[in-house]
């Protein structure tokens, strides 16, 4: 049974840092492609970032290009998304993604 199990989200000023975590479990995460997306409230799903299983090519959202790097351990099962510089746009719930499975989400709030 596939899991995805978000962490690391919390309030954060503008400016902040915040480092997500997706552990991975029920699958080999090391062969697939993994995606984070977010969701602000009334909004639509918002694709941020993809890394290919081997981490060999990462694909970014103009709109956090420069601000949010994706990464992954395979060793770990685990996925990353390191943000920095948040703005309050950024407010949403973000998710983990893979083999047509989502996590429940982590909250981030960025407010001073």
């Amino acid at each position: 049974q596939v899991h995805l199990v978000e962490s690391g989200g919390g309030l954060v000023q503008p400016g902040g840092s915040l480092r997500l975590s997706c552990a991975a479990s029920g699958f080999t995460f090391s062969t697939f492609t993994m995606s984070w997306v977010r969701q602000a409230r009334e909004k639509g799903l918002e694709w941020i970032s993809d890394i290919t299983y081997d981490g060999n090519k990462i694909y970014v959202n103009e709109s956090v290009k420069g601000r949010f790097t994706v990464s992954r351990d395979n060793a770990g099962s685990t996925l990353y998304l390191e943000m920095n510089n948040l703005k309050a746009d950024d407010t949403a719930v973000y998710y983990c993604m893979g083999v047509g499975y989502f996590g429940q989400g982590t909250q981030v709030t960025v407010s001073s």
